[in-house]
């Protein structure tokens, strides 16, 4: 199961029928499952969550469904996502070891379109979005 491309799939599937939606993340959980983080301008209730399940019907026939919010410590998977917060301490996790490490956690210093700068404990480093495995903002 390709989930980036299920993600796209569920972005398209979303926009006409749920424009205020932003799909955070695509996970593959425990056998056919899967688990959406999504987020919404007014936050996310129950109701938004139910929304989203009842216009992914052709998903759910194929999948176990679970929809959810970001909580506290959002993912961050989107280029957009790194720039709308930066300032804020994140947890950046690469593929593969960088300077030695494969997590960095710091505070967002710096984001493009095709790398996101964290101000680590170890250091300011530039990681290429290509090659982080998994982020998220972390507590202050």
């Amino acid at each position: 199961m390709d989930t980036v491309t299920l993600q796209h799939e569920i972005e398209q599937t979303l926009a006409p029928l749920e424009p205020g939606v932003e799909v955070l993340l695509v996970e593959a959980i425990a056998g056919d499952g899967l688990r959406l983080t999504v987020d919404h301008p007014d936050g996310v209730t129950l109701e938004v969550c139910e929304r989203v399940t009842r216009a992914l019907e052709d998903l759910r026939e194929r999948y176990t469904l679970e929809v959810s919010s970001p909580g506290r410590e959002r993912p961050l998977t989107k280029p957009a996502h790194f720039t709308r917060y930066l300032g804020r301490r994140a947890r950046v996790r690469t593929r593969a070891l960088r300077d030695g490490h494969r997590t960095f956690t710091g505070e967002l210093v710096g984001a493009t379109e095709r790398e996101v700068t964290i101000a680590a404990e170890t250091g300011v480093i530039a990681i290429p979005y290509d090659d982080i495995h998994r982020s998220n903002l972390v507590e202050e």
